[in-house]
């Protein structure tokens, strides 16, 4: 085997020297640049959010609470809630990393629409703003899902926070757009639909929602200022309104919304299991209809959300099974995934341990919604701290583990530099042992029967939220130390080489960061999860891509043809 020159030669030019100054990235239209302020900007709303959620544990240490009063509290939670859905885990795969490997992964230059990629992280950022007014003046009360009569009648900050959700909605109608026109036009010559990577078609499936859903949330949200500013009766029942029509409207988005956040992490985990595990990705055509199922299924089952609210006895019968059928898909690819891992040569870098905590964390969370989607004891369960933990096991144990592996597992493509192995894993290990120890004892507490949003407890219950309690101070410590190892890497690491985990995909054939335009030449599309022409090389510490030895046979020329002497023979 030869060792084949597969792209671009390494090269000191590269996205982020190629030109230079605070205008360079203001008004820059390179997708990589974006997204890592979308990088920068979900980040810091991660930490905004997990700030808000240490100070709520600390106050239930003690069955009293320790220092906010009721109102407070509900503030707190309410702002929680917000900021990590609406700023950090929608925006943060699709938007973060989406940006920056979507057209990198197509072999593209850009995405399609780069000015509107630029507006779209400005909007998100406008959108940013009025959550931060809220925070700063009156605050905000009424849970993240602004649920009616409550949030039109508060003196909270409603108008604001609404308004900086829907401007948010246009970001994320704008990102999904880009990526189905990019998706649908920019694959080069060779990439079917069926040789696109996983990741790709979980950011496809993904834009889909965000197109086709995310408007009805924004009219929702703009009736429900209309009804705050005129009350003209439609979600109040003051003035002949019916708030059980918030709610359908509300759900009708927030479920498939429940994909948005996790259709990405899908991506991310069939792309870590495959490269990790050094074997081809198993059933490759079942996971990647299996996120075209889910993104279809998601739009059918918001009533499951409502179970409590009074619908009729068949509608509730129908949202039940309907809500069973989502789990399919969801299984097809856990299963796929342990069958990529079986026989396989897996190597456990920061990545794979983030990877292999996502699957233990998001099976418990998938396995815990099957009791919240039967009637039976979803009428139990409603409202209670088991849903909290069924809601953060998918959520964050599953969107925000992914994104922390898909992070390690991208950073040394994005800024060019290896991180610490050692103190990765570590942080994993940490990260794994906190969120178990947060969110375990709650399933218990809510099947004991302790209600979620409380500011207060029975002191039976003192013990539950103590061990929740020093979980969740783990868990932001092992946070904290994926940050400083990350961090750390910017200043201390070694030089990332081009390909330093072995991937097949097209972005580990660019240099490692990329070069302003991705690849000098188009590069060839093959299998993404062929892993037969890697090889290993220890001197450069890099997987570098082989081809086979050609041999060339001469051919045997043939002696020529005789004339034959016509008059001779005459």
């Amino acid at each position: 085997m030869s060792k084949a020159a597969t792209a671009d030669h390494a090269s000191d030019d590269n996205y982020l020297t190629n030109t230079k100054g605070i205008m360079s990235w203001i008004v820059t239209l390179d997708h990589k640049r974006i997204g890592l302020m979308y990088l920068i900007g979900v980040m810091v709303s991660f930490a905004i959010g997990g700030t808000l959620a240490l100070i709520l544990r600390a106050h239930l240490y003690n069955p009293q609470g320790s220092f906010l009063s009721n109102d407070a509290y509900n503030q707190v939670f309410t702002l929680h809630g917000a900021v990590m859905i609406f700023l950090f885990i929608i925006p943060s795969i699709p938007a973060a990393l989406g940006n920056f490997l979507v057209p990198v992964m197509l072999g593209a230059k850009d995405v399609a629409f780069p000015r509107l990629n630029l507006s779209s992280f400005y909007l998100w950022c406008a959108g940013a703003v009025f959550f931060l007014f809220a925070l700063c003046t009156t605050g905000l009360d009424t849970g993240w899902t602004f649920y009616t009569p409550y949030s039109t009648t508060t003196s909270t900050s409603v108008i604001a926070a609404t308004t900086g959700v829907f401007i948010l909605g246009f970001s994320s109608i704008f990102t999904g757009l880009n990526f189905i026109v990019t998706v649908n036009t920019m694959r080069p010559p060779g990439m079917t639909w069926f040789k696109m990577p996983l990741f790709l078609w979980a950011i496809y499936s993904t834009a889909v929602i965000q197109v086709l859903a995310t408007p009805v949330l924004g009219i929702t949200l703009l009736l429900l200022i209309c009804e705050r500013l005129m009350h003209i009766g439609i979600f109040d029942p003051a003035f002949n309104g019916d708030p059980v029509a918030f709610q359908h409207f509300f759900w009708f988005y927030s479920h498939p919304a429940v994909y948005i956040m996790i259709l990405p992490a899908f991506g991310v985990i069939s792309e870590l299991m495959s490269v990790h595990s050094h074997k081809s990705i198993f059933g490759y055509r079942f996971i990647a209809l299996s996120s075209i199922a889910i993104a279809l299924l998601s739009f059918l089952v918001w009533g499951h959300h409502m179970f409590t609210s009074g619908m009729s006895e068949i509608t509730t019968i129908i949202f039940s099974a309907l809500t069973f059928t989502v789990s399919v898909p969801s299984a097809i690819k856990v299963f796929n995934w342990l069958a990529t891992m079986y026989k396989g040569s897996i190597s456990l870098t920061t990545p794979m341990c983030y990877a292999l905590a996502f699957m233990f964390l998001f099976t418990i969370g998938g396995l815990t919604g099957l009791f919240l989607g039967t009637l039976t004891t979803d009428l139990h369960l409603h409202d209670t701290y088991f849903v909290v933990s069924h809601f953060h096991y998918v959520m964050m144990g599953g969107t925000l583990v992914a994104f922390l592996g898909g992070l390690f597992h991208w950073w040394p493509k994005m800024t060019g530099k290896m991180f610490n192995e050692t103190w990765g894993r570590i942080s994993a290990a940490i990260v794994f042992i906190g969120f178990n120890l947060t969110f375990l004892p709650q399933f218990v507490l809510g099947s004991r029967g302790m209600p979620r949003r409380y500011a207060s407890y029975d002191p039976e219950f003192t013990g539950l939220h103590r061990m929740s309690t020093v979980g969740a101070f783990t868990l932001g410590f092992g946070l904290l130390v994926a940050l400083i190892v990350l961090l750390h890497s910017l200043y201390r690491g070694k030089k990332a080489p081009r390909n330093p985990w072995g991937g097949a995909t097209l972005e580990w054939r660019c240099s490692s960061p990329p070069p302003y335009y991705n690849f000098e030449r188009p590069p060839v599309v093959g299998n993404p999860y062929y892993f037969g022409d890697l090889e290993y090389d220890a001197k450069s510490d890099d997987y570098v891509f082989t081809e086979p030895d050609r041999e060339v046979v001469p051919q045997k020329l043939e002696p020529a043809p005789q004339h034959v002497d016509s008059k001779k023979d005459a």
